[in-house]
């Protein structure tokens, strides 16, 4: 009789995995927190890496959500239709690429053309954008970050990245050493901009126009440096994950994107 009596909530529960982009992670987190608050059967445990490192989990069957800062790749896939993984897309989220230099450092603003400059190694004092003498110590995401690719697509105009960029394998760690460190520059998600560290206003139209990375500026599309943020999941799960994406596309999912430094799909 007992055990007829636990049945049903056992059958109720649900677990699943979230995995992959830094800066998604403080997202995922709020959001899995604040449904497992509203649904105490379903547990749900959130992991960072970087956007690639969740799209090869969802692949290799080791996450049931991908959370990234980018689209998938061609390549990626090719890989699911050849493991015949059909799978869905949905973009959570908007976020403000904010890049970040020491408070110390008197620069306020710098274009395109200069931070592509800087990150490719062709400048490498800041006397040369306005500045101190002094290095330039460039922070960068790893290859495997979605912030990476996003950051050498859309800032860098497709060209590499310098060998004096130094790696880093969160978006914390770029925050940290850009805090400790006059000279250093970096990029992070506006939900990593903090105290500690400030954010520069960017120029695209060659310094005519130099706009602040906000949630109003990132809403109105007036800073340049703006992308979607992504959940992947395969379809043949979609009824243990769906009612928790739902959730976070609900209008509450969507205040917990305000609160926590994101911007959310509508005004």
């Amino acid at each position: 009789m007992a055990l007829a009596l636990l049945l049903p909530a056992m059958i109720q529960a649900q677990s699943f995995k979230i995995k992959g982009s830094d800066t998604v992670l403080p997202l995922s987190q709020a959001e899995a927190e604040a449904y497992m608050k509203k649904d105490s059967k379903t547990s749900i445990a959130v992991t960072g890496g970087g956007s690639g490192v969740g799209l090869s989990a969802i692949i290799s069957g080791t996450t049931d959500i991908a959370q990234a800062s980018r689209s998938m790749k061609m390549d990626e896939k090719l890989k699911m239709q050849e493991a015949g993984k059909a799978f869905k897309e949905v973009i959570i989220a908007y976020d403000a690429l904010a890049v970040v230099v020491n408070p110390a450092n008197p620069v306020n603003q710098l274009t395109r053309e200069q931070l592509e400059g800087i990150f490719t190694g062709k400048i490498t004092n800041w006397k040369e954008v306005g500045g101190e003498d002094a290095k330039i110590v460039a922070y960068s995401r790893e290859t495997s970050s979605g912030t990476y690719e996003f950051f050498k697509d859309h800032v860098l105009n497709k060209k590499n990245f310098g060998t004096n960029a130094l790696l880093m394998p969160a978006t914390g760690a770029i925050t940290q050493s850009v805090s400790q460190t006059r000279g250093a520059i970096g990029y992070v998600g506006l939900a990593y901009v903090e105290k500690a560290v400030k954010a520069l206003k960017v120029s695209y139209d060659k310094g005519k126009t130099y706009v602040a990375p906000s949630v109003a500026s990132a809403m109105d599309k007036t800073y340049p440096i703006t992308r979607p943020l992504y959940y992947y999941y395969l379809v043949s799960i979609e009824k243990t994950v769906s009612p928790y994406i739902n959730y976070v596309l609900s209008p509450e999912g969507q205040k917990v994107v305000s609160q926590t430094g994101y911007v959310p799909l509508k005004k």
